[in-house]
């Protein structure tokens, strides 16, 4: 095994030597890890030790435990995707199903604010969307999402239409696979474009999010800013 801080429970080293090879694409979304003797074999650990990293990997959404089969690397569905990282809520704390609309998408060089989110330097390539999402048919969320151009150059165009879970067509077309987020949260006034689309005044108080997305090693893979009108929804999360 790789050399980890002695610091660090043995099962939490294997964890880490797991996830680093699921995240090179080694292990693939969908594919079965290999046996769990096999598995401890390779590492040159216990079974009980092996099994406590899968646990860890399963209580991450990282990995699934089948029962009879195997474990199996997760893949994003468009449930799991919406329960996991969309955290509006209706006023009766329902989970809440958005339908989007592309306002519009292309290539465009990266500001500072972009270039710093996403590790960029200032002035590469970036793709950046704007879209409407709508719950029930009544606009509540006004998106800008940018992603590196170097990476993700092809949804300057395709596919025609952008599917609602955009992480799951981050994983499975582009290998690259969200498996947390880093958000912010502000209060700011509806203006310009945001508020048009949303159909409120200018002026109008906003939930500002700023969500930067990130893979199994912490790298950064989208920027999404968010303008949501509370006046029929919530934001909650579980921590």
């Amino acid at each position: 095994m790789t050399a980890r801080p002695v610091s660090q429970p043995l099962h939490r080293q294997l964890r880490d030597l797991m996830i680093a090879r699921i995240n090179a694409g080694e292990w693939s979304p969908g594919t079965y890890l290999p046996p769990e003797t096999r598995l401890a074999e390779d590492y040159g650990v216990a079974v009980g030790t092996l099994r406590k990293a899968l646990l860890d990997l399963a209580a991450e959404g990282v990995v699934q435990r089948r029962q009879g089969k195997g474990t199996v690397v997760a893949t994003h569905d468009s449930d799991a995707v919406l329960f996991r990282f969309f955290n509006l809520r209706s006023a009766d704390g329902g989970v809440l199903r958005p339908e989007s609309r592309v306002l519009s998408r292309g290539r465009a060089q990266a500001d500072k604010d972009d270039a710093a989110a996403l590790g960029l330097a200032p002035g590469a390539d970036v793709i950046r969307i704007t879209r409407v999402r709508d719950v029930g048919g009544a606009p509540v969320l006004y998106e800008y999402i940018v992603l590196d151009a170097a990476r993700f150059g092809a949804l300057e165009a395709q596919p025609d239409v952008l599917p609602n879970t955009l992480y799951q067509l981050y994983q499975m077309e582009y290998g690259a696979t969200v498996h947390r987020a880093r958000e912010a949260l502000s209060a700011v006034a509806a203006t310009g474009a945001c508020a048009r689309e949303l159909g409120v005044a200018a002026g109008t108080p906003l939930l500002r999010i700023s969500r930067v997305a990130l893979d199994y090693g912490g790298a950064p893979i989208e920027l999404r800013l968010s303008w949501v009108n509370t006046s029929s929804v919530h934001y909650e999360a579980v921590v």
